[in-house]
């Protein structure tokens, strides 16, 4: 089975899925909730009477002067409320207005406050965090091939691609948060640093059997041994893969609101990770290794390689 062939294929996919998301970034930007630009989270339970619907809860912010609260449902009797910085008086004042609302009893579950000064150092320490992951994965994989001929191309493929993922994940949480209302929290930071984890480690699996069939088939092609590695570790790959993804529909499905974007937003990062593993990080090394931007842009000294 000949993968690598396809790899210019493979990475037109990528540019398929990733444009429209770096678009739609640029365009309608990252929906950020409360603990980014600061703001409150109210979480409370209807015990009694009629519980209210979103559309009525958000009412009430808005009579408060309180505008674009964002209202999640958990259940039939639980709402959680995200909005901008709301005081110790408003909450009880809104408590009170929602117990007017339904006509019974309404349980806090929790109020949370966050300061936009808070929010923004948050969103700094985000950035700083991913950028010393990538320098630290990068020293790691370099220092770990060591043993082989460009050991550097391995860690920038595998930051490569990790980065694919990433921008994947972020452009469709703009795109949910433009068209389902979704915002990014702490949650969301959570499944992209997860999902870092993750793609990092599927890739370092492909790295590591490129590097035993580099020592056993010393005489064979370069694109040859990748195509191989691939091969032998694609049914794991896979098999984990679908193993971990089935879990997440599951969560999605029947966890709740309080984690259903969180459930799929690393679902589709496993997704990501799995394709960009397979298809993109080991491909950019044969690509490297060949230097074949040397035609792209002429094909007539193109030379013909074949993967065994």
């Amino acid at each position: 089975m000949n993968i690598v062939k396809h790899r210019y294929m493979f990475f037109l996919i990528s540019l398929i899925v990733i444009i429209p998301g770096l678009v739609a970034l640029g365009v309608w930007g990252l929906p950020l909730s409360h603990d980014f630009t600061g703001g409150s989270m109210l979480e409370v339970k209807f015990e009694s009477g009629k519980v209210p619907g979103s559309d009525d809860v958000a009412d009430i912010y808005n009579k408060l002067n309180i505008k674009d609260p964002y209202v999640q449902t958990s259940g039939n009797d639980i709402r959680s409320i995200r909005s901008k910085y709301i005081e110790e008086d408003t909450k009880n004042t809104i408590v009170a207005e929602l117990e007017k609302l339904s006509g019974g009893k309404v349980e806090i579950l929790q109020f949370e406050t966050v300061g936009p000064s808070v929010g923004s150092e948050i969103a700094s320490r985000a950035a700083i965090t991913i950028a010393l992951a990538s320098i630290g994965i990068l020293l790691y994989i370099t220092w770990a091939f060591r043993g082989i001929p460009n050991a550097f191309r391995y860690g920038i493929s595998a930051i490569a691609a990790m980065l694919h993922d990433v921008v994947v994940i972020i452009g469709f949480g703009s795109f949910f948060g433009h068209f389902l209302g979704w915002q990014v929290d702490t949650l969301f930071l959570t499944a992209v640093l997860t999902v870092i984890g993750y793609s990092v480690n599927d890739t370092v699996v492909i790295f590591d059997r490129i590097r035993e069939n580099t020592h056993l088939h010393r005489n064979l092609p370069y694109e040859t041994i990748v195509n191989h590695s691939i091969v032998q570790t694609f049914n794991r790959s896979l098999k984990t893969s679908f193993t971990v993804m089935l879990t997440l529909l599951a969560l999605s499905l029947f966890g709740g609101s309080s984690i259903n974007h969180f459930a799929i937003t690393l679902f589709i990062g496993i997704l990501s990770g799995t394709y960009s593993s397979i298809f993109n990080a080991a491909m950019i090394l044969i690509v490297w290794e060949n230097r074949e931007w040397r035609w792209w842009f002429n094909k007539k000294n193109k030379p013909q390689t074949t993967a065994a």
